[in-house]
């Protein structure tokens, strides 16, 4: 600790005015240069930057230094993948506002979504419900929040930084003139962003089309006046490709059909009142459509029943050609404009077919995501989104990426007739137009690694980007790793020897800790076979569930340190991937060890080949496997290893029970300064465990992250 605290430097001699910390932490100077060099010059900066570094500090210092330095008004976005990472955030403007008194405030504007903000009853509903909800009431005008002045509520967002929840407090409680006028706190935040220094946000508002084009419309900014920062960056490609997942089923087809019929009939009885002629187009149009999606549903049973068939043996999924499905919607079309056999084939050997086809679809596209239609209330009495606009976000996502070899569609045999679901392979054909039309970018994660790796993937201009993996800020006996040669969870060598081993290991963990420890696992099965099937000593076991709420997460810190300072201990038990291993923020020491057992490889799938194969084409043999197996296997242990490590006053004993991660395919995926130590069996790690918590202890009087 001595070591660290000689490398710190007084703030005051270094010349970034936007420093959080008094004394800047080791690594955090070179990891602003970095910054302030890279964007400086519109650039990007990847920072694989391990928690101690305060890299949150550390990436809004250079980024505001260089908006500041900018002849144009530039916005830093702060995104993150998750909400509780919003509160670190804004305290730690906060603090930078404390050290620049008598100086120009740093203004923040920190939102969630627009549920998690809203002051409506059906603020509670499921997602999809809300929307529809929300989108009827402000369409009708009914909400009165929304359509509720807020004189004074944006300068009192901009006058110091409000944590969302705060904001929601205020706009509940805010008067006009002595009298109640209670807001929109989403709607007064939107507004307050374009005058903002700092906007704290999702993904969604710049790596979701339609999220992003209404977000900045609203705003009044456009991405070139946007500097971008990416918080646990290692999420963003999946966050990407999960946007692009879309289903198709038979069921949605014929609803779909329904639903035009009724559009087409509410337009038809419009029309007929004074003036309601306008409305001759759009009906012609949703005519149109509903006689192609109906004709389109013979064509659809063929298909999937042709998908059914050609399965063999246990295979449950297979490959579909998205011509396949574009070629149903073309022969449909065919159809009703009364086309002939020969007619079609002639079509096609036209001198720009694609002229026409790409006509037609966006048409049919168009047409669906306008139909406005009384849903009828589900099964929770809630009305249900349009089918019409799920088979919209289909042909969109087709439209788009369909005619490259970054999109693939699998027919699974889920749900009642099958499905066809869409996955883009290559996050960096979204990324890619949103980093290079902005200001610059700095991303950022305790397991960005290696971040060359993410450049690639993103797609960020070679030329202008740049990466560091930043070394730890512990020395190697604060977090020490030890591996248990003695087990593995390999398939083929499971046994229950071996699994009396692992919850040995586990056990020792248990025994030598003086608090909490935490265990995860590559899945929910085999943390019910490992876990929840031993009988662990001296500890209270508390598992998570796929069914906790979000309220049962916030309770998980303070439940542990509640436990440790009663003198009693907890064995948390997580999966990999999951909420426990990467959502929640283990501060003030709640863990003392993790155990890491397995590697978490996604298991083979039409989906992992097609990945594979694009990667190959992409990044060449060499990359393929670490880009799509090994990497994202161990940054997913890497994640885990990092929970109970949250400042540098934190210790912590690191145990993974898999001797696989020191075969050469996944050990050269650990940082290379990361020292593994051996044991050969739970004696072992207990021994080394005792040793550890005897000369080891935390010092929390030092800053958090």
């Amino acid at each position: 600790m001595e070591d660290m605290k000689e490398q710190s430097v007084d703030v005051e001699s270094s010349t970034h005015a936007f420093l959080a910390h008094s004394k800047p932490r080791p690594g955090q100077l070179e990891m602003i240069e970095d910054g302030v060099e890279a964007l400086s010059r519109g650039g990007f900066h990847l920072a694989a930057a391990p928690t101690g570094i305060g890299k949150t500090a550390a990436s809004l210092a250079a980024a505001l230094e260089v908006a500041g330095r900018s002849s144009q008004k530039k916005t830093v976005f702060f995104l993150t993948s998750r909400q509780t990472q919003h509160r670190i955030v804004v305290d730690t403007v906060r603090r930078i506002n404390e050290r620049r008194k008598g100086m120009m405030p740093v203004r923040l504007v920190d939102m969630v979504g627009q549920a998690g903000m809203c002051v409506q009853p059906f603020a509670k509903e499921s997602p999809l419900v809300f929307s529809l909800l929300c989108s009827q009431a402000r369409k009708t005008r009914s909400c009165k929040p929304w359509i509720t002045p807020a004189p004074g509520l944006k300068e009192r967002i901009l006058a110091s930084p409000l944590h969302v929840d705060e904001l929601v407090d205020i706009s509940r409680t805010h008067t006009v003139h002595g009298e109640p006028a209670q807001t929109c706190p989403w709607k007064a935040a939107r507004e307050a962003v374009g005058d903002a220094d700092v906007f704290v946000g999702d993904y969604n508002h710049l790596f979701d089309d339609g999220v992003r084009e209404s977000s900045l419309k609203a705003m009044d900014l456009s991405l070139d006046d946007i500097i971008v920062v990416v918080d646990e960056a290692h999420n963003l490609p999946d966050r990407i490709r999960m946007t692009l997942e879309k289903r198709l089923t038979r069921t949605m087809i014929r609803n779909t059909q329904m639903e035009l019929e009724e559009y087409a009939g509410v337009l038809a009885q419009a029309m007929k009142v004074p003036g309601g002629e306008a409305l001759s187009p759009s009906h012609s149009l949703a005519t149109w459509a509903f006689d192609v999606v109906k004709a389109s549903r013979g064509g659809f049973d063929a298909l999937f029943n042709g998908y059914m068939r050609n399965l063999s043996g246990q295979d449950e999924e297979a490959e579909v050609d998205i011509d396949d499905v574009l070629n149903v919607f073309h022969r449909a079309c065919d159809m009703v404009e009364g086309k002939s056999g020969q007619q079609q084939l002639q079509a096609r050997s036209s001198q720009h077919p694609e002229v026409d086809v790409a006509v037609r679809i966006h048409q049919l596209r168009d047409v669906l995501e306008s139909v406005d239609v009384d849903m009828e209330a589900g099964d929770d009495g809630s009305p249900m989104e349009p089918n019409a606009h799920k088979v919209a976000e289909i042909l969109d996502c087709l439209l788009k990426f369909g005619s490259t070899p970054a999109l693939t569609m699998i027919y699974d045999t889920k749900g009642k007739d099958g499905r066809i679901t869409t996955h883009l392979l290559d996050p960096g054909l979204v990324s890619k137009p949103v980093f290079e039309q902005s200001a610059g970018g700095l991303l950022m994660s305790g397991t960005l690694y290696p971040p060359s790796m993410y450049a690639n993937i993103l797609a960020l201009p070679a030329e202008r980007t740049t990466s560091v993996a930043y070394p730890s800020p512990f020395a190697a006996m604060r977090r020490p790793v030890v591996v248990a040669k003695n087990v593995t969870t390999k398939y083929t060598e499971r046994s229950p020897e071996n699994t009396r081993a692992i919850r040995a290991h586990i056990q020792a963990l248990v025994d030598s800790a003086p608090g909490n420890v935490a265990v995860f696992l590559p899945s929910y099965a085999m943390l019910n076979e490992v876990v929840l099937e031993g009988h662990f000593k001296g500890t209270r076991l508390i598992s998570e569930s796929r069914e906790w709420a979000k309220g049962d997460l916030d309770q998980i810190v303070d439940t542990l340190l509640e436990q440790k300072r009663n003198g009693r201990k907890v064995l948390l038990a997580g999966v990999f991937g999951a909420r426990l291993s990467e959502g929640v923020d283990y501060h003030s020491g709640a863990l003392d060890a993790v155990a890491c057992i397995g590697i978490p490889n996604s298991p083979p799938s039409v989906l992992s080949k097609s990945m594979k194969t694009y990667a190959e084409e992409r990044f060449g043999k060499n990359l393929a496997w670490r880009y799509t197996v090994s990497q994202p296997a161990i940054n997913a242990i890497m994640q885990a290893m990092g929970r109970p490590i949250r400042s540098i006053g934190d210790r912590a004993l690191i145990v993974l029970l898999d001797r696989r991660v020191t075969d050469r395919t996944y050990n050269a995926c650990f940082p290379s300064d990361l020292r593994m130590n051996d044991s050969s069996d739970a004696d072992s790690t207990r021994r080394f465990a005792r040793r550890f918590f005897a000369k080891v202890h935390p010092d929390h009087t030092l800053e958090t992250e």
